[in-house]
């Protein structure tokens, strides 16, 4: 039986608590995107994928959307996001799409059309 790489076990008391305890931001851009209320696609929250947990993940699309807040500006926070995504797209072919916590609230409306951008194109691709 080949090794379960998504949302292991041994991490669902983390992302229960992550549900739990979501920024505003991710709070927010999840209202938006929960019932597939764009363009028909379901998203799930707080979904892992072997030892990283995404905030928003479309499995029919696999695509990623991350939340970052000012950790994600850091030299650290930099290379540990450069580490995750070589691993989400060489590993799983999954595609992220950042965005920075404060942008949801002062320009949800582009974040949504950029999301709805993404959807088109890689549906167009044939994913």
């Amino acid at each position: 039986m080949k090794n379960r790489t998504h949302n292991q076990q041994k991490q669902g008391a983390l992302r229960k608590e992550l549900r739990r305890h979501s920024t505003s931001a991710e709070a927010t851009l999840w209202l938006l995107l929960k019932s597939r209320q764009i363009d028909g696609i379901k998203f799930r929250r707080q979904f892992s994928i072997g030892d990283y947990v995404l905030d928003f993940y479309s499995p029919e699309l696999r695509l990623c959307i991350e939340l970052d807040g000012q950790y994600h500006n850091t030299y650290s926070g930099n290379e540990q996001d450069s580490i995750r995504t070589e691993y989400l797209n060489k590993v799983h072919n999954i595609r992220i799409l950042r965005f920075e916590n404060k942008f949801v609230f002062s320009h949800s409306e582009d974040v949504i059309s950029e999301i709805r951008a993404v959807i088109a194109e890689i549906k167009c691709n044939g994913q």
